[in-house]
């Protein structure tokens, strides 16, 4: 992947987060791994699908991308620049740049104001427009997103749910930025508006070539916006690559079972699909596992699993070799090129493997 390909470029990525105790005289007993030793990248003009449980990381990575939290260790650089150590005032430029869409429609916008106030509001705090020159980008913008202008002085309590969603759409949008964090844009909305809403996403992408990181629990919405697919757990990715290998041909184990509890459509598919059921409870962040963080709940687990911690790979047998010396070493979720599939799993599922017997064994 060459490197004008590449919009943000995520390296080694730690977000600990400190777990404090005691009372007048408070101190540190511990870390939450929120995110631990994460790489990735995301293209230009394209969308890379985040996806995992509630607690893995997703949000949070998402937040070090943004520059909303600093992180521990570890680098992002935005559009070839180092954004890591960035000061506040360094960063208002940057600001520009990158834009969220957020979960709730009705906590993201605030009830008091008009919705013309709300999506003026980055032309007004970037001193871009002001007076009738910013009304008439609001209501351009509006129109854009499927909002009828006319409706500028309307506030947030008189939209449904899926206009309010386009209404942050429409603020996300107005500074034209590079790269729109969508954090689980479309969760709460009804599935006939969430179609909606995802196409008006797929439409303003090609327009104006949008990246897009993409968050999602619902695996089949991710996989209809998606480009790329990186599954995280307890802080790490476990699974990356194309939507179409991740999803026909997933390789670790914890990819498999969250595809297998996957709703189907389809009532002949749902019956043929052989669930994974997994056992246990996911450990504590302030305290994983050694070794492979997924092992404790694994059914292909082995004791290597429990001491050594497995590197994400590509896929050997189905990649072609890369130019270079021949290093095996751990790779980044998306460096090694657009096509490669990469998991981090010392004993991966092979292709026609019946994992839902392991697990039933396991189970027994």
């Amino acid at each position: 992947m060459a490197a004008d390909d590449v919009l943000v470029r995520v390296e080694n990525v730690v977000k600990y987060f400190p777990v404090k105790a005691g009372g007048l005289f408070r101190h540190t007993v511990g870390h939450v791994h929120a995110v631990d030793d994460v790489s990735l990248v995301i293209e230009r003009g394209k969308t890379l699908g985040l996806v995992g449980e509630t607690g893995s990381g997703k949000s949070t990575l998402a937040r070090c991308v943004a520059g909303l939290l600093p992180v521990t260790s570890g680098r992002v650089t935005f559009d070839g620049r180092d954004i890591t150590k960035l000061s506040r005032g360094a960063m208002r430029p940057l600001r520009r740049e990158v834009q969220m869409i957020f979960q709730d429609p009705y906590s993201s916008l605030n009830p008091r104001r008009r919705v013309g106030s709300i999506i003026g509001d980055p032309f007004a705090i970037h001193k871009i427009a002001t007076g009738s020159e910013r009304k008439r980008r609001v209501q351009e913008l509006m129109e854009r997103v499927g909002l009828n202008p006319e409706h500028y002085n309307r506030f947030p309590s008189e939209f449904s749910g899926g206009q309010r969603q386009r209404i942050g759409v429409a603020r996300a949008l107005a500074l034209r930025p590079k790269l729109i964090i969508c954090d689980e844009p479309v969760s709460a909305l009804d599935v006939s508006i969430q179609a909606q809403v995802l196409n008006l996403l797929s439409d303003l992408q090609k327009d104006f070539g949008l990246s897009y990181l993409f968050i999602a629990h619902d695996l089949e919405v991710v996989r209809h916006v998606s480009d790329r697919v990186a599954v995280m757990y307890l802080g790490r990715v476990g699974e990356a690559g194309p939507k179409d290998a991740l999803y026909n041909r997933p390789r670790h184990p914890y990819t498999v079972a969250l595809l297998s509890a996957a709703p189907a459509a389809d009532p002949d598919t749902a019956a043929a699909r052989q669930r994974v059921i997994l056992t246990g409870d996911v450990p504590s962040p302030i305290d994983p596992p050694a070794g492979c963080r997924f092992h404790p709940r694994c059914p292909k687990a082995q004791p290597l699993c429990a001491t050594e911690e497995p590197r994400l790979v590509p896929d050997m047998a189905a990649e072609p070799a890369a130019d270079g010396d021949g290093d095996s070493g751990a790779a980044t979720a998306g460096t090694a090129g657009e096509n490669v599939h990469l998991t981090a799993c010392h004993f991966p599922v092979a292709a026609g493997e019946n994992l839902a017997a392991a697990a039933s064994r396991e189970f027994a």
